[in-house]
């Protein structure tokens, strides 16, 4: 069993037998980056936890304009809102990367919870700190500005994804700005002013689809956390 399905949320608090049991019996999937996992508004049959790589969750507008809502990375699982109450998915899911996932239909995720629990509880933790952090995000849009809301995402994705070096923070987290931008609320053109004003503060240093954090104590403070 890869170790990225071992650390999942999911299976926090089950006996790692069943775990690696259960993990042999699910469908790998493979997505190039850009493809469509699913769409907003389909018959959900599965959730997915990745192995490797990261997808991007969010909508579409009528007039085809995006709404970013979550990175999701290693380890992560997504698409279980469908199959825990049979309704329609909410949202899209697209390969941001060459991505690698394990698939759960909804009687494998019954048969698997009901004499586990542990494994229900977990999912309603699961589902706790997404609607934790819908919320926060909500409260940003309204008493955080810009950079406010830059900074704070990009600790968050320090955290996720971020490897330690030299007493910096290198991040990969292969978004565009017009990502970044969505995923705070703002315009791609206001992003930019904000990701040049760190880097000329000595903040950040920016990379392809990626940065260098350089200060994450004033990053902290300007994102107000």
């Amino acid at each position: 069993m890869h170790p990225n399905l071992a650390n999942a949320a999911l299976f926090r608090g089950a006996d790692p037998r069943d775990v690696a049991e259960l993990c042999d019996s699910l469908v790998s999937q493979r997505f190039d980056s850009g493809e469509v996992i699913f769409e907003q508004g389909e018959h959900g049959e599965f959730l997915y936890i990745i192995v490797n790589g990261k997808v991007k969750i969010g909508s579409s507008a009528d007039d085809g304009r995006e709404n970013l809502f979550h990175i999701l990375g290693p380890s992560d699982m997504f698409g279980e809102l469908a199959i825990l109450d049979s309704g329609p998915r909410i949202s899209s899911a697209r390969a941001l990367t060459d991505v690698e996932a394990v698939a759960m239909d909804r009687e494998v995720l019954r048969a698997w919870m009901a004499p586990r629990p542990e494994v229900a509880e977990q999912l309603m933790r699961v589902l706790a700190r997404q609607l934790r952090r819908m919320t926060s995000s909500r409260t940003d849009l309204v008493f955080n500005d810009a950079p406010g809301r830059v900074a704070k995402l990009l600790l968050r994705l320090a955290q996720r994804f971020g490897v330690q070096r030299d007493g910096s923070v290198l991040v990969d987290h292969d978004l565009t700005q017009d990502e970044i931008a969505q995923l705070v609320g703002s315009s791609r053109e206001t992003v930019n002013k904000v990701l040049n004003d760190f880097t000329h503060r000595g903040w950040i240093e920016l990379r392809s689809k990626g940065l260098l954090i350089s200060d994450t104590e004033r990053l902290a403070r300007r994102a107000q956390v």
